[in-house]
């Protein structure tokens, strides 16, 4: 009986996420221009998510000691600083990633 709930839920989700897919196509036809509140947001949401990323990503530092803030201030910076150079938003967090994980494993 239990495989049946979870046969269910992942039908419902499915369900879901593909109405979630699908419905901006059926609201916005191709042929009408799109509302000036939907441009708006698609100019400054991406913004506000990568913002409000940074925030979730630094809530937790420990300001305490310097092994709680440094690796995360050193990587900021070697995202922060990649980015402006080379305006490539995948290598900069990947490399501030990898510089953190660098840091925390091998040096703090």
């Amino acid at each position: 009986m239990p495989d049946t709930y979870v046969w269910l839920t992942v039908a419902v989700i499915a369900l879901i996420t593909a109405a979630l897919r699908f419905l901006p196509f059926m609201i916005f036809k191709s042929d009408s221009k799109t509302p000036k509140i939907i441009q708006k947001l698609s100019a400054v949401l991406p913004y506000a998510i990568m913002g409000m990323l940074v925030v979730y990503c630094l809530k937790d530092i420990n300001i305490n000691s310097l092994s709680g803030f440094l690796p995360a201030l050193i990587s900021s910076a070697v995202v922060a600083g990649l980015h402006i150079w080379r305006r490539n938003t995948l290598l900069s967090i990947v490399s501030g990633t990898v510089c953190y994980m660098l840091m925390v494993q091998f040096i703090f």
